[in-house]
């Protein structure tokens, strides 16, 4: 079993180690940690520590955050969800035809409905640009790599829709939903 920590400093190394957080630890998490772990709750002492703890090269700090100088980065668990359903109805003939990519302006024509089939929405005539979240993630992710002309049935998870808020009225939180969408025109972002 390892020794308990002596040093404030050894301490916050401690509890930036325990709390895990992919993106470093908050001086208000460290606070809380070693208020519940260690009982010490001298919050001056510890904001000076982290600043000697950055200066002494044996902390790092990213924004509010800190982190272990050296210690191997803690990756974020994947989401592994349920995932966009892509379905192409309709894939152009023309090989020439130019594809979708993030930074494109398009425009497309589309029905949303919900999974009982009650339409929640549609428009003949919509432009966005990809994959800047203007709209939905499902979209984003659903119309890049479509060629002008192409029809596509995305079937869009709560996660990459309007997620546990829904969109009130016409979409319940937690909704899949279920669009086909016609590409009409690409614009390059450059334009």
């Amino acid at each position: 079993k390892s020794k308990s920590p002596k040093t404030v400093l050894d301490k916050i190394v401690a509890a930036i180690r325990a709390l895990k957080s992919p993106n470093g630890s908050s001086r208000v998490a460290i606070s809380k940690y070693l208020k519940s772990e260690f009982q010490y709750d001298n919050a001056k002492a510890i904001k000076t520590n982290l600043k000697t703890g950055v200066t002494k090269n044996v902390l790092e700090q990213v924004g509010q955050s800190f982190r272990v100088k050296g210690d191997e980065r803690i990756v974020a668990p994947v989401d592994d969800g349920p995932k966009l359903e892509i379905t192409d109805l309709k894939v152009p003939t023309d090989a020439d035809a130019p594809t979708a990519k993030r930074g494109d302006v398009v425009r497309v024509k589309y029905v949303g409905k919900l999974e009982d089939g009650t339409q929640f929405d549609a428009a003949s005539d919509f432009a966005f640009m990809l994959g800047e979240g203007e709209v939905i993630k499902g979209w984003d992710q659903g119309v890049e790599g479509m060629r002008v002309g192409g029809k596509r049935k995305l079937v869009v998870p709560s996660r990459l829709g309007y997620g546990k808020r829904g969109c009130s009225p016409d979409i319940p939180p937690n909704a899949t939903l279920y669009f086909v969408i016609t590409l009409k025109e690409i614009r390059s972002g450059e334009d």
